[in-house]
């Protein structure tokens, strides 16, 4: 029987894996996920999901994202609300906690697994669930400990009027800004304004001081740390500009900002790992690094015009007619490795990401597998390593064979699925790809839609990934039978109906329209 081992998950936002030196960067180093790489297992085929909040509910449910129901994402900017002083805690509390789908009493989160091995659980960063969250929400799921936002919306920015500790209400000194200082760049003027003002705590900053005494405090006992951090999710914020791209010609300001988060975030991987040294917990411990989903472009504005939405031409990237790509959008980084999309897409740029295990003396260093594995295959790999039943209706497969340098032995996927803004995509073990994009043309019913309904209205593609990484050779008119067995598999995935495999399908709103009530108000005092 293996000890125990502590696990720390560093989750990266919108980490394309081009960004990383070790897939290739040329214009800065990543020396510390570089060093983690050589010491690691990696898998050269894992898939998140295609945006943030997804990803993280199928991280923390062991369940895919096109599923029919299973979680709801409630709209962002409520706590924006709360510090500008329109709307008190007591009432985003009210209005979460009564809108969409309500965690069920028998329901089993990622941290609950390893509460049942009698570990200590702590969460860091930005919030794992929907687009805005509750503390009795995070509680709820198991955590012992959390320290972070409770808004996807303020995580937009980097220096935060306040947090949130175990549900309670932490100022964060000099910094009073309560769009969370975006759009603050790198200590410059702008437009006549200093925008260093209401800026004084960089919230990496934060969250690295947090992570330290989470590790220096619990460091007798088994524990499992997750740091969804926000880097290097958009918008541009950097306290300074770092000297490997400082003086680099080639590249704009917001690209070298840009690439300031990445090298900032690659200093917190390092932390860790000089923490853990420092701790003698080394070889103790599993160090986990990994990516909710592929590339954004928030960088190359200056040369193209707005992310992920237009190319270099002006287009409009609907990631069916025109695709995103780094030659056709002036990405200098190339964050999608080479692949066709990005983040909301179900290309592989949109979901491949950048995974890597170290536990020294036993899983293997310096070693790339092949095998397919998904985000939500996490929980099971966990509740194997824990001997923990993670129960009925998960869709992840442990793959702790591949981990424990085993690759005989594991089972895996015949197929892995993930949503997108248009549409879910299916991959198979051998490679074949089905993406479907739905048309505006697309109705649905309570019971979905048989296939002839979806003719015109829904375009499927099939490729062959080993042969045709870039997605550019569609070979469904060759293959019509291939289509129409894996296109069964990907409706009987989503439940009956591919709307399922869009977010639009599971957005739930407040139900009353708070924010009028609040410019009626402001009306009545003025």
């Amino acid at each position: 029987m293996l000890r125990k081992p502590n696990v720390v998950y560093v989750f990266a936002d919108d980490l394309g894996r081009g960004l990383l030196s070790c897939y290739g960067q040329p214009h800065y180093r990543t020396p510390n996920i570089d060093r983690l790489m050589r010491e690691s297992l990696s898998f050269d085929n894992a898939h998140g999901c295609h945006i943030c909040a997804p990803a993280r509910a199928s991280l923390l449910c062991g369940i895919h994202d096109s599923h029919s129901g299973g979680w709801t994402f409630t709209r962002a900017g409520v706590y924006k609300d709360m510090a500008r002083g329109d709307i008190t805690m007591e009432q985003v509390y009210e209005l979460i906690h009564n809108t969409g789908v309500e965690s069920r009493a028998d329901d089993l989160f990622l941290p609950q697994v390893f509460k049942r091995a009698g570990y200590y659980t702590g969460q860091i960063g930005k919030l794992e669930w929907g687009f805005a969250t509750s503390g009795d929400e995070i509680k709820g799921h198991g955590w012992d400990y959390h320290y972070g936002y409770y808004d996807h919306a303020m995580c937009h920015g980097y220096y935060p009027p306040f947090m949130f500790e175990n549900g309670s209400v932490v100022t964060i000194e000099g910094n009073t800004d309560p769009d969370c200082g975006q759009d603050q760049y790198a200590g410059y003027h702008k437009n006549g304004e200093d925008m260093r003002a209401g800026r004084a705590r960089y919230s990496q900053d934060l969250f690295d001081e947090k992570i330290d005494a989470f590790l220096q405090q619990h460091r007798q006992e088994p524990f499992f740390l997750y740091h969804p951090t926000q880097l290097p999710h958009g918008e541009l914020s950097i306290a300074e500009i770092d000297p490997q791209v400082a003086d680099d010609q080639d590249l704009t300001l917001s690209e070298k900002i840009f690439a300031s988060m990445v090298i900032r975030l690659d200093e917190t991987v390092g932390r860790i790992v000089r923490k853990l040294d420092e701790l003698g917990l080394k070889d103790d411990t599993i160090l986990v690094f990994g990516s909710d989903n592929g590339h954004c472009n928030y960088y190359s504005i200056e040369r193209t015009g707005y992310f992920c939405l237009y190319n270099a031409k002006g287009e409009y990237m609907d990631h069916y007619r025109v695709r995103y790509t780094s030659e056709a959008c002036g990405d200098v980084f190339n964050g999608n490795d080479g692949r066709t999309g990005c983040k909301t897409s179900n290309f592989e740029g949109g979901t491949l990401v950048p995974l890597m295990y170290r536990w020294p003396g036993h899983i293997p260093a310096n070693v790339t597998t092949h095998c397919l594995v998904a985000n939500y295959d996490f929980m099971a790999t966990m509740g194997d390593l824990l001997d923990v039943d993670v129960g009925e209706g998960k869709d992840g497969v442990s793959y702790l064979p591949l981990l424990l340098g085993n690759e005989g032995a594991f089972k895996g996927h015949n197929y892995i699925v993930f949503a997108s803004a248009r549409g879910p995509a299916l991959v198979t073990r051998d490679g074949w790809k089905l993406r479907s994009h739905l048309t505006e043309n697309y109705k649905f019913d309570t019971f979905g839609a048989y296939w002839e309904e979806m003719e015109g209205k829904v375009a499927l593609e099939l490729y062959y990934l080993p042969d045709d990484y870039r997605e550019e050779r569609d070979l469904s008119a060759q293959q019509p039978q291939l289509v129409r067995r894996l296109l069964s598999a990907l409706v009987k995935e989503c439940d009956g109906n591919l709307i399922n495999g869009t977010p639009q399908a599971h957005f739930a709103f407040y139900g009353y329209d708070y924010r009028r009530e609040i410019e009626e108000q402001r009306h009545e005092k003025s």
